[in-house]
């Protein structure tokens, strides 16, 4: 049976996380500007923390796997789930699998953006036809 601990962690980073995102987005967030700074800003620290995470836990006994889950999963997931793309991007790089790396990060971008236009797509829908 596994712990319950470990889910704590990362709920709680996570927590942690998605507050940061959302005062990020109110702090750098201009109303019509050309460029969404707060989501630009979590997601360039998402993958700088997630970053010296994984280089610490590859380096170092410094982070226990609680901080590693608090920190990477939990804190990163909810600040940013690109810093999640990037961290299993180069890993599949550093394994020498680039074709999965360009797979998996052209699947990802191109995948999201469709993913994106048909949830639009389906509101509409739902909104024409109960109208």
């Amino acid at each position: 049976m596994t712990s319950f601990l470990p889910f704590l962690w990362v709920g709680i980073g996570g927590l942690i996380g998605s507050l940061c995102r959302y005062g990020f987005t109110l702090w750098l967030g201009t109303p019509g500007a050309m460029m969404p700074w707060g989501t630009f800003a979590s997601n360039m620290g998402g993958c700088f923390v997630i970053g010296a995470v994984s280089q610490l836990a590859a380096d170092t006994e410094f982070l226990s796997p609680a901080a590693r889950l608090f920190l990477a999963t939990g804190f990163c997931g909810g600040f940013t789930t690109l810093s999640s793309l990037i961290y299993e991007l180069v890993q599949m790089i550093r394994d020498g699998e680039w074709l999965h790396a360009i797979l998996y990060l052209n699947g990802t971008f191109f995948g999201a953006v469709l993913a994106f236009l048909v949830g639009m797509s389906c509101v509409g829908l739902i909104r024409n036809w109960m109208h």
